[in-house]
């Protein structure tokens, strides 16, 4: 079967942590691209879910992570920040600052 070169970007740490993963494996980082599109063209699916929270889970996780560090902030567990610089931090966030 004829082979052909294929190129992909990953980001620098990604590659260098899959490369040492793969090694774990005993195989190369091509022998694992390999078997992944193996496997997706005979399942004919990515062998695995893709699935992103819905929104307001996230907004929810927003808010309470938010309510927490406002918490410590009043409390005093974070010195050096205020709330009017988190009501600022927020303000320009929601200006597109």
């Amino acid at each position: 079967m004829a082979q052909t070169a294929m190129t992909i970007r990953l980001d620098q740490d990604l590659k260098v942590q899959f490369d040492a993963l793969c090694s774990e494996f005993g195989m190369s980082t091509n022998t694992a691209f390999n078997i992944f599109a193996r496997t997706v063209v005979r399942k004919r699916r990515i062998p695995f879910v893709i699935e992103a929270p819905a929104i307001e889970d996230v907004a929810d996780k927003g808010k309470v992570a938010f309510d927490e560090i406002r918490s410590k902030v009043e409390g005093g567990e974070i010195p050096g920040l205020t709330s009017e610089e988190i009501d600022e931090e927020i303000r320009l966030s929601r200006e597109g600052k």
